[in-house]
């Protein structure tokens, strides 16, 4: 794996990223502050292949959920910080028509990076969402898949209930942007992925 790119540099790699795939902080979908900057590079890979700022993936390789790493926020307080990590398609069931957006693949609370671990994270609370696995058709256009981490406030104890059901069609049309408000979450790290059927070509 080539060494991690300075935070400042990434952040700048990030923000172009997200302008160009029309995730402009701030936009109508609100969920990414128009004032962003990432406080730690959140790197996320399947199989050992890195999520890198839009690059594609097809069904076939994100079947099993991905490792999930990054380093802890500098600052004193935030010694004990815990995080909670979030999956979901925009673009659900097509970027033309994403009428079901947005698709909760996977919520992931209380993750804890630990000290001297190079990016190690400990999961310390049972999913809220299991994960569910990419799946556009091949007919469809790529989807962006958007892996937003957030610190949670101290003492956050949420329950499956506060995000909503796992079967498939309670997935669908959930909303970060009041999720994120109601439970005071604040975003800290981003990196984001299309996908494709494994059958779709240009």
């Amino acid at each position: 794996m080539a060494a991690a790119a300075p935070l400042d540099d990434f952040a700048q790699a990030l923000s172009s990223s997200l302008a160009e795939a029309k995730l402009v902080p701030g936009s109508a979908e609100a969920l990414i502050p128009r004032d962003f900057k990432p406080a730690t590079r959140l790197a996320i890979s399947f199989g050992g292949r890195e999520v890198e700022l839009g690059n594609l993936f097809r069904v076939n390789e994100v079947k099993l959920a991905p490792f999930v790493s990054f380093e802890a926020e500098v600052g004193d307080s935030l010694e004990d910080a815990s995080y909670m990590l979030l999956l979901v398609d925009p673009d659900a069931p097509t970027p033309d028509d994403p009428k079901f957006a947005f698709w909760r693949h996977w919520v992931l609370p209380g993750l804890k990076p630990l000290a001297g671990a190079d990016g190690v994270v400990a999961q310390t609370k049972a999913a809220l969402t299991e994960y569910l696995a990419p799946g556009p058709k091949d007919e469809s256009q790529p989807h962006r898949y958007l892996f937003l981490l957030f610190r949670e406030p101290h003492g956050l104890a949420l329950t499956k209930d506060d995000v909503g059901g796992e079967e498939f069609v309670q997935r669908r049309s959930f909303d970060p942007v009041t999720f994120v408000e109601k439970h005071q979450l604040q975003l800290v790290g981003l990196n984001w992925m299309k996908g494709a059927g494994d059958g779709w070509t240009e």
